[in-house]
């Protein structure tokens, strides 16, 4: 019979709807751009979520000025939600929002296919492993909010790099390298036998929600009085927390999921709730704080002005021109310069069989004398 969802995965699977709309409709803008046409419509903001950079420095820029910058301020927009969720329900934006979170779900299940148990890290190579995350995190919070000046902040957003970050990231895709993609099959495949290998050792984005989550009052809470010791909530918790051991789950690696609390079999025993002993939030009210959180930050951005970008469409397709003619530009150059060398190698070669042409005469020549 055939399984049906829960609620988290509806949330996720319309999430993943969403950006896979959104990354088409983008894609024919810059395709648009790239035949040298001003698209009929306009480019979809919610691409302005995968510049986490961008979106960090906005808030640097709000800070100092109380002002949201014009150029992607969805990304901006986008980056206040889902801080604001970890607030409410820790990582929760990592299980039920994140399209690779989604993924990492269905890599977990053919993990479970292929192995018996799931592959363990060992606990030293774990706790390094897991410090590069947050290693990465304060690298960026550290440089951006303490190093760099206001005045870089403010030229950088500006900057060409800043403006048209979204379309080099389409091209990282649509023009992926061979080293690119060998880098992203390696994550697939760790993935296969380490579950959610990104999410629990690279992702800094992960990281930063990870320790927000830790100032919100909501937590996974083991009433041992009902715990009959069976530990399925720590073979089905993603984070690898030993649930079983604690009385309330504090780690940062808690992503909200439920699945602890669903795999439970004792009324009870498991909550997530804000006050231990009492009625956690159901798998309805999480969907429902994830779809109400997003609409109305979404909806009020959109009714203030603070969700369009500020770059014209004209000037997108200036710098597509630009990109393009220095990319032929490169393209006809390196013939040139394979053209030379290669005339180089055959003026050598003939240098060479003029020499071995004169030098059976040399003994003759010098006898003769």
């Amino acid at each position: 019979m055939k399984r049906k969802w829960s609620p988290r995965q509806w949330v996720q699977h319309l999430f993943l709807c969403i950006v896979v709309f959104s990354g088409i409709r983008f894609y024919l803008f810059a395709a648009s751009l790239e035949k040298g046409v001003m698209p009929g419509f306009h480019r979809p903001n919610s691409v302005d979520a995968f510049l986490p950079i961008s979106a960090l420095l906005s808030f640097r820029h709000f800070m100092a000025t109380h002002t949201i910058p014009a150029i992607h301020p969805a990304g901006f927009v986008l980056f206040l939600i889902i801080c604001g969720s970890a607030l409410l329900v820790r990582r929760g934006f990592c299980a039920w929002v994140c399209p690779v979170g989604l993924i990492s779900d269905y890599l977990d299940r053919l993990n479970a296919k292929m192995f018996r148990s799931p592959l363990v890290m060992p606990r030293w190579l774990d706790m390094i492993l897991g410090a590069i995350k947050y290693i990465l995190a304060f690298f960026f919070i550290f440089q951006i909010f303490f190093v760099m000046p206001q005045a870089a902040i403010e030229g950088f957003l500006n900057s060409p790099a800043n403006r048209f970050a979204d379309l080099k990231m389409l091209w990282f895709f649509t023009h992926i390298t061979p080293v690119a993609l060998g880098v992203i099959l390696g994550l697939v495949v760790l993935s296969l036998f380490f579950r959610r290998f990104w999410c629990r050792y690279l992702c800094p984005y992960g990281a930063l929600l990870g320790v927000i989550g830790l100032f919100s009052p909501v937590r996974v809470h083991r009433n041992p009085e009902r715990c009959v010791g069976c530990k399925k909530c720590d073979r089905h918790c993603p984070g690898l927390i030993g649930i079983s051991h604690k009385t309330t789950v504090r780690s940062p690696e808690c992503l909200a999921c439920l699945n602890c609390v669903s795999q439970c079999p004792e009324d009870g025993a498991l909550s997530f709730s804000y006050v231990p002993k009492k009625s956690g939030l159901s798998p309805k009210v999480l969907a429902g704080i994830f779809l109400v959180l997003f609409s109305v930050g979404i909806g009020a951005a959109m009714l203030s002005g603070h969700w369009q970008t500020r770059i014209p469409a004209n000037q997108y397709l200036s710098f597509v021109a630009q990109n393009r003619t220095a990319r032929v530009a490169g393209q006809s150059a390196a013939p040139s310069r394979a053209d030379a060398a290669k005339m180089q190698q055959i003026m050598m070669r003939m240098r060479k069989q003029k020499e071995r042409a004169l030098s059976p005469s040399l003994p003759g020549d010098v006898r003769s004398k």
